[in-house]
This record gives structure tokens, sequence and C-alpha cells, in this order.
């Protein structure tokens, strides 16, 4: 497995330069995970599949739902694309490399750790404080970035920030790109699964974590969080999710024991 990724990065530095990969190679990378694992659960709501599973009983309308891809195609090629290039000599000169070797899945895994931990505190504070009327949508897949150009450039950089202090290589930086896309998705579904990751990670807020941010007014929503949920725990800004969480199971206890 390792020669063939070997192979296959040799393959990118031979014939693209580390602009083109650093820049466009992670934005092409960006959308394509983006709207692969995005999409799917547009097609989920709009033919009623697992609509068991579905937080929130409202459905988008499809005018909304292309709304939502036109303006995301909009931002991510006027603002993200920009942010990439404009990134891209802070992050050369942090020591960011596409050479060989490639680094171990030990320094990766460090690294990306890292990059959670500070992506969650910058994230959180800059998340509560941009928190604003006109955010509020009903999520689905998509949603996960679909806000105001000010706040895409804001929580962005809370993705970028940990990357550009420690100069990974850019194999590191598109594995954390891949896993925060991803997080980032699935906790916009709409969608609570029995295999959903918060059912097996501690700490991990997932879709009906997020989902209770969207169902409030805007100024009392908490659950703030990006991927783990202990900021909001420790300043207590999750306090009526796990209120109306102990209410449901005491309903649904109630239940069993009628029957």
């Amino acid at each position: 497995m390792a020669s063939i990724i070997e192979s296959g990065w040799t393959y990118l530095i031979t014939n693209f330069s580390d602009f083109q990969l650093a820049c466009l190679g992670s934005f092409l990378l960006h959308e394509s995970v983006f709207f692969l694992s995005g999409l799917p659960f547009i097609y989920l709501e709009r033919a009623g599949w697992l609509s068991k599973y579905k937080i929130q009983m409202k459905i988008n309308s499809t005018e909304a739902q292309s709304k939502c891809i036109s303006r995301l195609l909009l931002y991510h090629f006027c603002v993200n694309l920009p942010v990439m290039i404009a990134s891209y000599p802070v992050f050369r000169f942090m020591g960011m490399r596409s050479s060989l070797p490639l680094p171990s899945w030990k320094v990766m895994s460090t690294q990306i750790l890292f990059y959670f931990i500070v992506e969650d505190f910058i994230f959180y504070w800059g998340h509560r404080i941009l928190h604003t009327k006109w955010l509020y949508a009903t999520p689905f897949g998509l949603t996960s970035e679909y806000a105001h150009p000010a706040e895409i450039l804001f929580l962005g950089f809370a993705t970028i920030f940990g990357p550009a202090i420690t100069g990974p290589h850019l194999i590191t930086l598109w594995l954390w790109m891949v896993v925060r896309v991803l997080e980032t998705v699935e906790a916009h579904c709409g969608y609570h699964f029995p295999w959903s990751p918060s059912n097996f990670l501690p700490l991990y807020g997932g879709s009906d974590f997020h989902d209770y941010h969207h169902r409030l007014i805007y100024t009392k929503s908490g659950n703030y969080s990006s991927t783990f949920v202990y900021m909001d725990w420790l300043f207590g800004t999750d306090n009526g999710y796990r209120k109306l969480k102990a209410l449901k199971n005491e309903e649904e206890e109630g239940g069993y024991k009628e029957h």
C-alpha cells in the first residue's frame, strides 16, 4: 500500500509544480470530496429514503437546494480558491513541502490531532461571536459550507491555522482537508444513523448535536463546537441540548414502561 501511494505521489510531483499541487490540487480535492459526499443527502431527502433517520421533518425545497449549490460554487471559486492561492507563500515559508520522502502515519496522525484541537478552539469562539440570524438553515449535507463570505473567511481560518503554523507535508494537508470536509458534511447532513460516528466516538458532536444549533432562535442556540463538543461542555453552551436529550430519554423510557 505504501509503495502504491509513493508511486502515485511521485507521478504528481514529477508532472506538477508545488504551486499547482498546493493551490489547484487542493481546490480540486476539496470540491470533489465535498460534493461527492454531500450530494447523496440531497437525493435521500428528495426521494424520501431513510426518512426515519431524518432529524428534522422539514424538507428543503428543490429551489432552496439549487440556490445553495449555486451559491456554494460562487463562494468556493470567489472566496476559497483565492484564499488558497494567497496563503500559499505562508505555507511555504512555514516549511510545507511536497517532496519525498512522505511522512509516516504516526507523524500525520499526530499533526491532524493537533489540527482538530486548534480548529475546535478557534471555531467555537468564532462561531459563537459571528452567529447571526441570517445564517439559519435547516441542515442538509451541502449547507456545511453555506454561509456568508465573512463567516467562510473567519471560520476557514480556524481550519488552516494549525497547518499554517506547522508547515506540514502537502499529503498531510490533503488528508486533513479530506477528514475535515467529511466531518463537516456529516455534521450538517440532517440525518442521524445507527452508524453515525457520534454513536461510537466520545466527545464527537455529529449531526444530531449540530442540528440542535440550527433549530433554535439564532441568539440562543448554543452547540457552537466544530468537531468535538468539549468547548460547549466547558462553557455551558450545550445545556439546552442536554436537557432536551434527557427529556427525550425520559419519554422513551416512559413509553417502554407503558408497554
